[in-house]
């Protein structure tokens, strides 16, 4: 009796590490590379999988997309300046055969290779441009590194530029730089207003000129507002011109 009892328990010991070693469950993002003696035979999941112990072998592979922090960069621009840049990227495998036939860890691949792609791409654009195309800058990222992970069943959905560091040099010379434009900016816009007074001015004394007595209506609305100052002594000087108007009238009466 003590004999089957300790037979019994070593067949349902090893039913319990046969289903254990058999039986998988996948997730709905999850997938399973099987490999058979070593081979090759599919991908399999979501769901329930069994496999045969000790002849078949499992991988697991998540879908989902990976956001990966790349660390901050040395990058020499087109023009020479020295800054540290960092990004984010986003990638997710679409391939999982190849995720892991093909190299030997993705996620350390994937990283060493955004790292070298980041320098490349940036080092051939100067600093403005960096600063102020940062949109053209990842998207020709990304696609670099889809066309090269693209090989390890790897789709790259995105890449963002985080931080641009410059130095303090660097920084105080950019900030003249945006003083200097700012000043610019400014003297044009003065120069461009008394451009058009000026213009608006000989426009109207073209147009008083043509009328003598609009002339002197604006000589009398001149004097009305200096009148109206706090100022009890006014001296104002008489235009020949109104004594000639006057001159007629005399010699009639």
């Amino acid at each position: 009796m003590m004999l089957d009892y300790f037979t019994y328990a070593a067949i349902a010991l090893l039913i319990i590490v046969f289903l254990t070693q058999a039986v998988r469950v996948l997730r709905e993002y999850e997938r399973g590379v099987i490999f058979t003696l070593g081979r090759f035979t599919g991908v399999k999941g979501p769901g329930l999988i069994i496999l045969i112990p000790v002849v078949q072998q499992l991988v697991k592979v998540d879908l989902r997309v990976v956001v990966q922090v790349v660390p901050p960069q040395d990058v020499i621009s087109r023009d020479n300046v020295s800054v540290k840049v960092n990004a984010v990227l986003y990638f997710r495998i679409v391939d999982p055969e190849r995720a892991i036939i093909k190299v030997s860890d993705y996620m350390a691949a994937t990283s060493q290779l955004a790292q070298t792609t980041l320098r490349s791409v940036l080092g051939k654009h100067e600093l403005d441009e960096m600063l102020a195309e940062r949109d053209k800058l990842n998207a020709d990222i990304q696609e670099t590194l889809d066309r090269q992970t693209d090989v390890w069943g790897i789709k790259v959905t995105g890449v963002e530029i985080k931080d641009i560091d410059l130095n303090e040099t660097m920084v105080r010379a950019i900030a003249k730089q945006a003083e200097a434009e700012r000043l610019r900016r400014a003297k044009v816009i003065n120069a461009m207003g008394e451009q058009q007074a000026a213009e608006k001015l000989v426009e109207a004394g073209r147009i008083l000129a043509q009328e003598p007595q609009a002339m002197q209506l604006r000589y009398f609305a001149a004097l009305h507002d200096i009148a109206g100052e706090r100022s009890s002594t006014v001296v104002f000087p008489l235009p020949m011109n109104l004594l000639d108007h006057l001159a007629p009238r005399r010699e009639a009466t």
